[in-house]
């Protein structure tokens, strides 16, 4: 079997360190792992494959010799290095958002449009989507691909662990703080998250919606190929570790019975349909999290409209929104256009 000599930059991050678990578990053919970080993190080491790897610091020449770049150092070190390792011959999948609107970026989930991988020979660079435009549109394309999506109306639940470890350790002390009667420092967040719900992920722009929300709304247009899809979202950061859950509204063209749904999503890659309520069985956070499926249910009629449907879906943000997604773009660009 050939192999590959990987980077992971931003290696140090929870994106990071799962994306180096997931290599690890998945059995990708890395040849040598290169861990490049900030010089903050320098000397550090990371287990792999029952080793210890040093972490590098991400310099213009640190990808001399690799053949895939797996990104997640922040949007700006992106914007900066991506292009920089993708002239030197390594194919760059970036989990920032730095380059998923740019035209000549595939924007892919594989599951959905794994066909569009092929397109990253214009730049170089493959985009990894934001993590709750991942797990809805894994839902989506099944339903879409049996009765057109004309409208989705998304208000989504977001785990801390999506603003990073600092965002993690916050709650947590926010927590603990509250618990045993202690002051708690706000520094990550303009308001407490523990026991608390912020309609607010990152910043706002002018049309009064959240540029988090806005990343739902075109992302999910590029990575479905049908720019005639309307999308409105809410995106709201929630009190829990692990797993965004999204409450999620779909108007199609005809009519998709909800025994119809849960049929072509069973049958979906990367879906599971957990749907008995009366027996209290619905997709949670807590189960989702370290898991590689999309979970989905709830699934029941809209009875506003002539042909909706609402449900539930949750996922691992750090897994399948993050990590898992990069190295499976990994796995199809060997497996098919390297």
């Amino acid at each position: 079997m050939k192999t590959y000599n990987v980077a992971v930059a931003g290696a140090t991050g929870a994106v990071g360190n799962e994306m180096i678990s997931v290599l690890e578990e998945r059995d990708f053919p890395v040849k040598n792992l290169v861990l490049l970080a900030s010089s903050r993190s320098v000397g550090k080491t990371l287990p792999f494959k029952g080793k210890s790897v040093k972490v590098q610091e991400l310099k213009e020449d640190s990808f001399k010799g690799i053949d895939i770049g797996l990104f997640s150092p922040g949007g700006a070190v992106s914007t900066k290095f991506a292009p920089i390792a993708a002239a030197s011959g390594c194919v760059v999948i970036d989990n920032t958002s730095a380059f998923r609107m740019d035209p000549d970026v595939p924007l892919v989930v594989p599951e959905v449009n794994e066909h569009a991988i092929a397109g990253y020979k214009k730049k170089g660079i493959i985009a990894n989507p934001n993590c709750s435009t991942i797990q809805m549109v894994v839902v989506l394309k099944p339903l879409h691909d049996f009765a057109k999506i004309k409208r989705v109306v998304v208000s989504t639940y977001q785990a801390v662990s999506g603003t990073g470890m600092k965002a993690i350790k916050e709650l947590e002390q926010q927590v603990l703080n509250l618990y045993n009667s202690r002051k708690i420092e706000i520094k990550v967040y303009p308001h407490q998250i523990a026991f608390n719900c912020l309609p607010h992920i990152d910043s706002f722009l002018d049309n009064g919606y959240t540029k988090e929300e806005m990343k739902m709304v075109n992302e999910t247009k590029k990575i479905m190929e049908d720019p005639s899809i309307a999308v409105t979202a809410t995106t709201v950061r929630v009190p829990v570790f692990y797993s965004h859950s999204e409450s999620v509204n779909i108007e199609f063209e005809k009519d998709v019975t909800p025994q119809k749904a849960r049929a072509l999503l069973k049958k979906a890659p990367g879906v599971k349909v957990v749907d008995d309520p009366l027996k209290n069985k619905y997709p949670l956070a807590i189960n989702a999290a370290g898991k590689d499926d999309t979970f989905v249910g709830r699934i029941r009629r809209d009875e506003t409209i002539a042909h909706g449907l609402n449900m539930w879906i949750v996922a691992d943000n750090i897994r399948k929104g993050a990590a898992l997604n990069a190295v499976q773009i990994a796995e199809s660009l060997i497996e098919k256009y390297m």
